[in-house]
């Protein structure tokens, strides 16, 4: 096997823009045939490698697991299908949103991009109720509008926290004013996406969840 032969298999451009190859295209070239096909060997191996730890690394999930897509809530893997995308093969997860009912499709190797993760564990669920019952917050006077965008940002990180930290300043500021039509949204979605998490977490029915989520907000105001 030659550069040529790496060349065509796309091998070497790959591992070489990568940083991994240290050698420039020019002076590896300029090498003689028996190191060039060593240098070619090796290029494949360690692209081979990577490849293979990388999928190891993002195969995390399986079929039926509960997972969180940001923004979306709690899903369930319903299944990992392999499909052809411009002549390469690409796995995916195939997602449906419990409160909706929606499939999305994620790539496998995409799941650290969009913020796919785990159902959150109990310890996460203590430090949520610590924010939900922390009112040592002081609620800028600036227009819904940019508050909004501020929430709108928070919510789409999926991060438990930072949704309970919307969930917070809202019913702070439910508790010195009546909340706008587009607030009382926007604690709604807060809550709901926190209520279905926190009850697969703690596995409690999500109404009994949705009450004590309530009751520390209105104990803290």
């Amino acid at each position: 096997m030659t550069l040529r032969d790496v060349d065509t298999l796309s091998g070497f451009p790959r591992v070489f823009h990568s940083g991994l190859c240290v050698e420039s295209v020019s002076r590896v070239r300029r090498r003689p045939l028996w190191w060039q096909r060593i240098f070619a060997v090796t290029c494949i191996v360690i692209l081979e490698r990577i490849e293979e730890t990388t999928l190891g690394n993002k195969l995390t999930f399986k079929q039926g697991d509960k997972v969180v897509y940001p923004a979306q809530g709690v899903g369930e893997i319903e299944a990992i299908q392999s499909r052809s995308i411009s002549g390469t093969k690409q796995e995916f997860f195939v997602i449906r949103i419990m409160e909706t009912g929606a499939k999305i499709m994620v790539p496998t190797h995409q799941i650290d991009v969009v913020g796919l993760r785990k159902v959150v564990g109990s310890k996460m669920v203590d430090e949520v109720y610590k924010i939900l019952r922390d009112r040592s917050v002081a609620i800028d006077n600036q227009t819904w509008n940019r508050r909004y965008r501020e929430y709108h940002q928070k919510i789409k990180t999926g991060s438990v926290l930072e949704i309970a930290s919307v969930i917070r300043d809202l019913s702070v500021l439910k508790s010195d004013k009546e909340l706008s039509f587009g607030e009382r949204r926007m604690l709604d979605t807060a809550q709901g996406l926190l209520v279905k998490e926190i009850s697969i977490a703690k596995s409690s029915p999500e109404d009994t969840v949705k009450a004590e989520l309530e009751e520390i907000c209105e104990v803290a105001a």
